[in-house]
């Protein structure tokens, strides 16, 4: 004989069934009823949407106004009446690139004493907004500017956040912090005297209102500088980002309490010495999050000898949009003969070590950022995003879809708005962009990015 809860089962499990689909029904209608006037539809590709997780096939993207409003697939997620479709048939489509270092005052040019010289009257007004609308159609929807005159750095941000001017979202750290300027540098380099001045120093840009602290040469300070300047920056709620060319660099960053080390430094030395990587595994041992991240650079060092060889790229004419033709003229007359440039004399013994370095990295629990040092000597805010990418994956055996969240999902969380951006997720804006064929198979598809979109507007 079978007890009554036996006998009841059924019937509780149908109604809770019942129940259960009119919920997603709801769900569903919600979202569809929820749709305004500036309402788009993304059909057909297949979602790689920022968390790691399998591709969603067939996927279905409503967009309402700067928002996601609902992710899906074709047969479960209706299209709203009146709803923009855009066919995204045969496309890998991503949350919108990050690039975590660039800088929008430089443009590819190989003298920096001439370039520094010449062009601070145009940074804000022409350079600027040229090259942060150069980042955003190619598919680099937010990006790091690490080193820039305060008040460019501030309204070129703010010009783009309003909707005045087309670029990719940045977020910037205004001026280099170091022991001392390099001569006729002193507009975006300030020097710090002592602690009391490295903590007036951050105190004055965090009131300015940028986005981090840029920290450089911190192995020509006293560790009392350093330790204010990041103590600082961290009162004001603010991360300390540090170069890592040389060891001091680093010991001393993590010995005060850097968040985030730039480039895979140390010249010619073949790996980093015994006592760093272990300092590196002490700190990243603190947290299920990393307490550490690390910004790598390693394409602009390794690609050299191609871009030197191959001129393509140099005459690739997206990097010329917004530039006048004199700036045009003078960057391409600066790299007439790349094998000459000073910038990459010692590239050839350095690029043999790059690879075990960057292992090592991977192995302290350091989590690693897409970042490009965009900007310097033959690198074009057109260019360099991808071809980090693709180097992390073809030569340095990163899995493509780690490689896409170290470009997406991670900077988001590194910079704290992975609640708005980073992944194709509801109620976080609609950074997205697509390319046609299968991205986590060929990851230089990205060279040629389809579709641009940012907050909801599409660019390309």
């Amino acid at each position: 004989m079978r007890r009554r809860s036996e006998t009841l089962l059924p019937g509780i499990l149908e109604r809770y069934n019942l129940a259960m689909n009119r919920f997603v029904l709801l769900c569903v209608a919600c979202a569809v009823a929820s749709f305004g006037q500036s309402r788009k539809a993304l059909v057909g590709g297949t979602l790689i949407d920022g968390y790691g997780g399998p591709p969603i096939r067939n996927s279905v993207i409503l967009i309402e106004g700067e928002k996601i409003q609902a992710v899906g697939q074709i047969g479960s997620l209706p299209i709203p009446p009146g709803a923009e479709v855009i066919s995204t048939e045969g496309m890998s489509i991503l949350p919108g690139l990050w690039d975590m270092h660039v800088h929008t005052m430089l443009s590819g040019h190989s003298d920096y004493a001439h370039w520094d010289k010449t062009y601070p009257p145009q940074l804000e007004s022409v350079i600027m907004p040229a090259t942060a609308k150069q980042l955003l159609m190619a598919g680099v929807t937010s990006a790091r500017d690490l080193g820039a005159p305060l008040e460019a750095s501030i309204h070129v941000r703010d010009a783009i956040k309003s909707g005045k001017i087309p670029g990719a979202t940045l977020y910037v750290s205004g001026p280099f912090l170091q022991h001392e300027p390099y001569p006729g540098t002193e507009y975006f380099r300030w020097g710090v005297k002592d602690p009391a001045d490295g903590r007036a120093k951050v105190d004055k840009l965090a009131d300015a209102g940028v986005d981090c602290i840029k920290l450089i040469d911190q192995d020509e300070m006293t560790m009392e500088e350093i330790r204010a300047i990041v103590d600082e920056a961290h009162k004001r709620k603010l991360m300390v980002v540090a170069h890592a060319h040389r060891p001091n660099e680093i010991r001393f960053g993590l010995e005060a309490g850097v968040d985030d080390f730039e480039h895979t430094g140390l010249a010619t030395a073949p790996e980093y010495p015994a006592d760093i990587v272990e300092k590196l595994h002490a700190r990243t041992a603190r947290g299920n999050i990393a307490p550490l991240w690390w910004t790598p650079t390693v394409q602009v060092l390794y690609n050299y000898d191609y871009i030197r060889d191959h001129p393509e790229l140099v005459d690739d004419p997206r990097w010329h949009e917004g530039l006048p033709p004199a700036i045009i003229s003078d960057i391409r007359e600066s790299l007439r003969h790349i094998d000459q440039l000073e910038y990459f004399r010692m590239v050839p013994p350095r690029k043999p070590t790059l690879k075990h370095k960057f292992q090592q990295l991977r192995e302290s629990g350091a989590m690693l950022l897409i970042g490009t040092d965009s900007g310097v000597p033959t690198q074009f805010h057109t260019q360099t995003t991808w071809n980090e990418l693709d180097i992390w994956v073809h030569a340095m055996g990163v899995d493509p879809m780690d490689a896409i969240r170290a470009a997406t999902f991670w900077p988001s969380v590194a910079m704290k708005v992975d609640k708005e951006v980073g992944t194709v997720t509801p109620g976080k804006y609609a950074d997205i962009i697509a390319v046609r064929g299968d991205v986590l198979r060929y990851i230089d598809l990205l060279q040629n990015v389809d579709f641009v979109m940012k907050h909801g507007t599409r660019y390309k």
